[in-house]
This record gives C-alpha cells, structure tokens and sequence, in this order.
C-alpha cells in the first residue's frame, strides 16, 4: 500500500511476514468501548431473564449456560456464574466446581448435536487478556470443524455462520435436558 511505511524506511531489518494492519482495534487496546457496547453487565442480564430470549440453555446451582451472541461457531456456549464476579480466583470452590461439570457437560451436548472434532475452552481474564466483558467471568466452550476457519474474518472483518442462533438454542437445549 502507498501510505504504508516499510521496515527499511523505519530503521528496521525486513522479517519477510506481511502485515495486516486494524487500526479499528486500537479502540479495544486503549480501553474505548466499541459502538453499542451496552453500558450495564450483559452477563448479569441474562443471569435473570428470559430463557429464550437471552440464549440461556441451561441454569445450574452457581453457574448457568448460555449462548456467544457473536459466535465463532455454531454452538458457541459461556459458561457464567451468576454473581458478578471477574476473577477466576474469586469463584467459590462451587462455583469453578460446577463451571467444571458444566464444561464437561457442555462438550457432552455439543457431541451430540452437532459433532464437533475438538474445541477450544478458556477463559480471557482482564481486558489485556482479551476478555470483552471482563467485568463478569465466563468460560468459553468452542465447538470446532476442520477446515472451519477461513479468510472472511481477518479480510472482510465477516464471520459467517452457518445456523441461526435460535436454531442453536432450540437444539442445545433440547439436547441438554436429555442429557440429564
């Protein structure tokens, strides 16, 4: 690109990688919140809504599950203590306890619904680490494909995502009271 300065003009020695620059991200880094970002804790919202409405498929003693609403992929779930609490150090022994189970149950229903070949489970914790609600622990449980990632994200800033969330809901909940 003409307005891009390269390695060699900066004093730097060229490292043969391509760059793709986001600028637009530079909001997350410096602590901005992104357009629309809702101003009360979206995680506590849904901890007493509406099941439907709010994707929650399931709701346990400490914890409950409730689907990304900006998924990677379908089936995208969090699991969520419901006091507000942003810390893992900060859960109970219960709390991490059934976060656990939930997860070991979670990848139980996912199985059966839709089959994945792996997952990918963590937790972001703070801001710099990548959490975007980092007010309210949550742990992500990822059904993963192969072949299930491709350049739409990083070149078109798109993510497409084959099943709509409600059809999401509808088959993970089902999935999960049977799974009891």
């Amino acid at each position: 690109m003409p307005d891009q300065v390269d390695a060699e003009t900066m004093g730097g020695v060229p490292d043969g990688l391509e760059r793709l620059w986001t600028p637009h991200r530079l909001a997350y880094i410096e602590g901005d919140k992104p357009k629309g970002a809702d101003a009360g804790c979206p995680l506590c919202k849904k901890a007493g809504s509406d099941d439907r409405e709010h994707l929650v498929v399931h709701r346990g003693e400490h914890c409950y599950v409730v689907l990304n609403l900006y998924p990677y992929n379908p089936g995208h779930l969090m699991i969520c203590p419901y006091r507000h609490i942003a810390w893992y150090t900060e859960c109970t022994d219960a709390e991490r306890d059934e976060m656990s189970t939930l997860t070991q149950q979670a990848m139980r229903v996912l199985a059966k619904v839709s089959g994945p070949r792996g997952y990918n489970i963590g937790i972001n914790q703070g801001e710099a680490g990548g959490a975007g609600i980092s007010a309210h622990l949550h742990q992500h449980v990822v059904p993963r494909w192969e072949g299930d990632t491709n350049f739409l994200p990083i070149i078109a800033q798109t993510k497409a995502v084959p099943q709509l969330l409600d059809d999401t809901w509808r088959r993970v909940s089902d999935a999960w009271r049977e799974d009891h």
